[in-house]
């Protein structure tokens, strides 16, 4: 598939990364449509989802607004694999230095999962272009906030526990950006197939995210 660039403008929009895991491709299907009209701009899909193969390139070539990337990249062979599918961004569980040297080579943004400031420097080092922290949940907010204080110049990315209840409290500790997984993609709401129910609760992140925006 040939390239298109990730689009910063469309991230900065509602920075918020959906992370799609275990969804079948026929929900997918589904989704993706309501998820760009709920206002959320990039989506991400796991590299261990079954259907893949099709996920990314049926993403790609049917919703030119959404950046699509992959996740869960741990290998270079899974990086060629991803480009290959046409992902448009990255994002890794923890620090591979070939991945991120390899994106930052390629122009391709990476999002590499760091968790302590010694982690997350060393990624930002090796030319993250946002510093995924993960798992966000068991510290919180106050964790991003006490990273923030000397470490301002990185952005960073909390994942895992980030729901409605919290996600402005990140953002007000400094968060730049967020990755959501099932918090997002309600397996209730997906199992009954209420596509409407999914897109209300799409579009109550993307409002969450609008009126805390910087």
């Amino acid at each position: 598939m040939s390239p298109t660039l990730f689009s910063r403008e469309l991230f900065d929009q509602i920075p918020l990364i959906g992370i799609i895991r275990d969804v079948s491709f026929d929900d997918v299907r589904e989704i993706l449509p309501i998820y760009q009209q709920a206002g959320l701009t990039s989506i991400e899909i796991t590299m261990n989802t079954a259907c893949v193969e099709q996920i990314i390139p049926y993403a790609r070539d049917n919703f030119p607004g959404l950046n699509v990337g992959a996740g869960t990249v741990c290998t270079t062979d899974d990086l060629d694999k991803a480009l290959d599918l046409g992902a448009q961004f990255i994002v890794t569980p923890v620090i591979v230095k070939k991945v991120i040297k390899s994106c930052k080579k390629q122009g391709i943004p990476i999002f590499p999962g760091a968790y302590t400031p010694s982690e997350i420097y060393t990624a930002w080092s090796l030319g993250a272009t946002m510093v995924k922290i993960y798992p966000a949940t068991a510290l919180g907010p106050s964790y991003i906030k006490d990273l923030k204080a000397p470490l301002k110049h990185i952005p960073l990315m909390p994942t895992g526990g980030v729901n409605l209840d919290n996600i402005s409290a990140f953002r007000e500790a400094g968060a730049d950006g967020f990755g959501v997984g099932s918090q997002l993609f309600n397996k209730m709401l997906i199992k009954e197939r209420d596509w409407q129910g999914l897109k209300k609760h799409f579009k109550a992140f993307a409002d969450q995210l609008l009126l805390s925006k910087k």
